[in-house]
């Protein structure tokens, strides 16, 4: 009886342990857009977007060798070139040419529909049932900063954002898929084994493309290609898919809804982009949703 009675309690601080490591990456991925910026302000977007990649993958290999990883089972490789293919190529790929003529905050928001996209693809997978509460609120959240996303430009829409509407579905395949492979791999073996699962493929592509002359580009320009490098696709997912594996796909995802709010204050600091009232009232309303979200049921399977 006194584990049946605890079990409740357990299950909630694993949760909230989950959102926890969900928000840490979140706090994470939300200068991706910024630091993009800055990189491919002088260094071509292809380059940015393969070239982070690939320097991840050394990154992955040296920390794998060191924990003496075995190799991942057979039915783990699809889920991770699923993971590659988002996460890796896709979302990088599609942002880095879109930031050459949008500017990061309205890339941001837009990304804010993406733990939508995560909740829907993880519910269509049959990997989680989240009741119709958590429906409410994901698609309230989701109003809101597309609403807010529209309010910026006049409710017009870019070419750009076709794109970045592409990057959201790749980045939103990897993410579950991903934090359903952690709960069995691990959080950091699981983006580990897709960056080096993507190397072969990206290195040849690269190659091809050409790599441009780099001796003109500025120490800001390398800034922001080490963070989006070394954080945002290697550090970021030892949090991210971890906090997924524990609270779950749907409910650890929602927590992304902040991730574009937290991007418009690091465009303010890094880019001197403006952050107005109406961005921090967005950015309560938003958190409230979160909050709100986190009371709603979501079974898993």
């Amino acid at each position: 009886m006194r584990a049946v009675c605890h079990a409740p309690a357990l299950a909630n601080r694993v949760e909230n342990r989950g959102m926890l490591l969900g928000l840490l990456g979140v706090a994470m991925f939300s200068l991706t857009m910024p630091f993009t910026r800055m990189a491919v302000a002088e260094l071509d977007p292809v380059f940015v977007a393969l070239g982070r990649a690939l320097g991840a993958a050394l990154l992955a290999a040296a920390w794998l060798a060191w924990k003496r990883a075995p190799l991942p089972p057979r039915g783990a490789l699809l889920p991770l070139a699923l993971v590659a293919g988002g996460c890796i190529v896709g979302f990088p790929l599609l942002t880095s040419i879109a930031l050459r003529t949008m500017p990061s905050a309205h890339g941001a928001l837009l990304v804010g529909v993406l733990p939508l996209a995560t909740a829907l693809y993880a519910a269509l997978r049959g990997f989680e049932r989240p009741s119709r509460g958590f429906w409410a609120m994901a698609l309230l959240g989701a109003g809101l900063v597309a609403a807010f996303a529209l309010s910026q430009d006049g409710g017009g829409l870019q070419r750009a954002d076709l794109l970045v509407f592409g990057a959201v579905a790749a980045a939103a395949i990897g993410y579950a898929e991903g934090g359903r492979l952690a709960r069995s791999l691990g959080g950091p073996e699981t983006i580990c084994w897709a960056l080096l699962l993507s190397a072969p493929v990206l290195l040849p592509v690269l190659l091809w493309h050409g790599v441009p002359p780099l001796a003109g580009a500025g120490p800001r320009a390398w800034l922001g290609f080490g963070y989006v490098t070394a954080i945002s696709m290697f550090v970021g997912f030892f949090f991210w898919y971890r906090g997924l594996a524990l609270g779950g796909v749907a409910r650890v995802g929602q927590v992304q809804l902040l991730q574009p709010f937290l991007s418009l204050a690091g465009a303010a600091v890094l880019l001197g982009e403006s952050l107005t009232l109406k961005n921090c009232a967005f950015a309560l309303a938003v958190a409230a949703v979160v909050f709100g979200g986190r009371r709603m049921g979501v079974g898993r399977r």
